[in-house]
């Protein structure tokens, strides 16, 4: 996409929003100045949904080494009961949380569900919010160009219009990948967690991650990936019923591999992960799997998940300095390896 084009219509789109929340001001001083007792309008009731939240983790747990012991983002209120979605990583291997609204109201929750797959989370306060929930929309709908809202808390302030600039995979090094995840531009400064709201006030995409090229056209456009709400209905109700999802859990090996000329460099392995105890080393080159030549994450994760479920031994084809070796990794079930709350 142009970035001439993106520049035109991003100050269209970011001048109709800001002149709707002036608007929105202007109206909640007058009501105020008349002293006659505001009702919310649908912006701050969409806002609201949109709480504080704060995760304190298992000290012993092993994500605090990369992602530390207290951890704070956004996360979305879906329905009336105080069930609130956010991205997994605030809230993995947590012992407890607390959610404040913008109200200023704090309240504990504790921890429903995780899905390594998706990197969802849930939560749910221990008492009912009495703020409106935000409903489910269809991320499938969403396209390239349109315009949409980020919204993470902090109430209206908070709320930015961005675009969506591009749709399709992503893959992290560290065993993650979202197919047709959504990247907008530009850049939310509080993207854990953050909502993306469509034209019609739905939810479409939880925010993720900040990245340093959205298009993906090495224009080096900022921007945030989204992962798609499509993802959550599938597995919503094994969240719901047992922490986790009922399907086979993919092969993790604990490796973190990065693109570089054509080839995945190993830059960390997790101690004592199957990996590490399989003999794989930081500076190891993944040529393949099974004699399969693997160049690009994408190809490697999609090739790994084929291998079979959780516990499968894994055949790795690697370059350990000038030499080629095949290094077979018993896999295992990622969460099996995370302190985890009983309800998981």
């Amino acid at each position: 996409m142009p970035a001439r084009r993106l520049r035109r219509w991003n100050a269209g789109a970011i001048g109709l929003f800001l002149a709707a929340a002036v608007t929105l001001a202007a109206g909640v001083e007058v009501v105020r100045a008349q002293a006659i007792p505001p009702r919310e309008s649908p912006l701050e009731t969409l806002v609201g949904a949109v709480v504080h939240l704060k995760a304190h983790i298992n000290p012993d747990g092993k994500s605090v080494a990369n992602l530390g012991r207290e951890r704070e983002g956004s996360g979305i209120v879906i329905d009336e009961s105080g069930l609130i979605l956010t991205i997994g990583y605030l809230m993995l291997e947590a012992h407890a949380a607390e959610v404040v609204t913008n109200a200023g109201r704090t309240v504990p929750a504790s921890v429903v569900g995780y899905d390594n797959e998706t990197g969802f989370g849930l939560l749910r306060t221990i008492e009912p919010l009495k703020v409106k929930p935000i409903a489910l929309g269809k991320s499938a709908d969403l396209r390239e160009q349109d315009p949409v809202l980020v919204v993470s808390y902090g109430g209206a302030r908070m709320l930015a219009p961005v675009h969506v600039v591009s749709r399709r995979v992503f893959a992290g090094s560290w065993e993650y990948m979202v197919e047709n995840a959504i990247f907008t531009a530009p850049t939310h400064p509080e993207w854990s967690g953050a909502a993306l709201i469509n034209h019609d006030g739905k939810l479409v995409g939880v925010g993720a991650l900040i990245v340093g090229d959205a298009t993906g056209e090495n224009t080096h456009v900022p921007g945030n990936m989204f992962v798609p709400i499509d993802l959550l209905p599938p597995i919503l109700g094994d969240l719901l019923a047992d922490g986790r999802i009922s399907a086979q859990p993919k092969p993790w090996l604990g490796v973190n591999a990065n693109e570089l000329a054509g080839r995945l460099f190993v830059d960390r392995v997790t101690p004592e992960g199957p990996a590490e105890k399989s003999g794989l080393r930081r500076g190891d080159i993944i040529v393949g799997i099974g004699g399969d030549v693997t160049r690009t994450l994408p190809e490697f994760y999609r090739k790994l998940w084929s291998v079979g479920a959780a516990g499968a031994t894994v055949p790795l084809d690697v370059m350990h300095g000038h030499n080629m070796r095949r290094v077979d990794v018993k896999s295992v079930n990622r969460l099996d390896q995370l302190k985890l709350k009983s309800s998981f």
